[in-house]
């Protein structure tokens, strides 16, 4: 069966889909432009002409991946709902117990990192902006009354460190905590930051 002929943009987007999800599977030093190309049926030559090595399809894969994950954030933290709810929904997202997928691709971006810069700037703009959107929901819910915060940036950066340290147990290590207790955990460190009792945060609904 003949393959569906794609513009450059829709097999670029495809083969940064694949090139995730093998990551994902195998790893960043693991996985093949073989295996990309395996995974949708196309030539090696198919991929190399478009990115030319294994280090730029992955550096672009993982800045596709940043930015879906980004294009989620901006969705949640813009509803017409108060800064707590939109608080609330970003962090549970984020969290490991919650529906953000792809955890083990970052734990493997965070460790290629320490030597791909290409990767390392991914990363860290994908933390900044994490971290500068939590801080500007924190600071309207602080001058809506909503909550009392003196320190937004702060807040933003604990509770980013608490994730993805949670994650990273979740994820590496099996049955070092189960997912309803770090749940149990995010939700207390959230309504510690918030200078609110637990049952407040609670009743807030997604």
């Amino acid at each position: 069966m003949a393959r569906v002929r794609l513009s450059v943009a829709e097999r670029r987007e495809e083969l940064l889909r694949a090139a995730i999800e093998q990551i994902e599977a195998r790893g960043v030093a693991a996985v093949r432009i073989a295996d990309v190309a395996a995974a949708l049926g196309v030539s090696n030559a198919l991929v190399l002409y478009h990115f030319s090595t294994k280090e730029k399809l992955v550096a672009e894969a993982f800045a596709y991946a940043a930015e879906g994950d980004l294009a989620r954030l901006r969705k949640l933290t813009g509803r017409r709902t108060t800064a707590l709810r939109r608080l609330r929904s970003a962090v549970r997202w984020y969290a490991p117990t919650g529906q953000a997928k792809g955890w083990r691709l970052w734990i493997e971006g965070w460790a290629v990192s320490l030597r791909e810069p290409a990767l390392r700037e991914v990363a860290r703009d994908l933390d900044k902006e994490w971290k500068a959107a939590l801080t500007e929901v924190l600071a309207e819910g602080v001058a809506a009354g909503e909550f009392s915060c003196p320190d937004p940036a702060g807040t933003a950066l604990r509770l980013t460190a608490l994730l993805d340290g949670l994650a990273v147990q979740l994820t590496s290590y099996a049955g070092a905590v189960s997912r309803a207790r770090a749940q149990e955990w995010v939700d207390q460190a959230l309504a510690r930051e918030l200078g609110l009792e637990a049952e407040t945060l609670g009743a807030q609904k997604r």
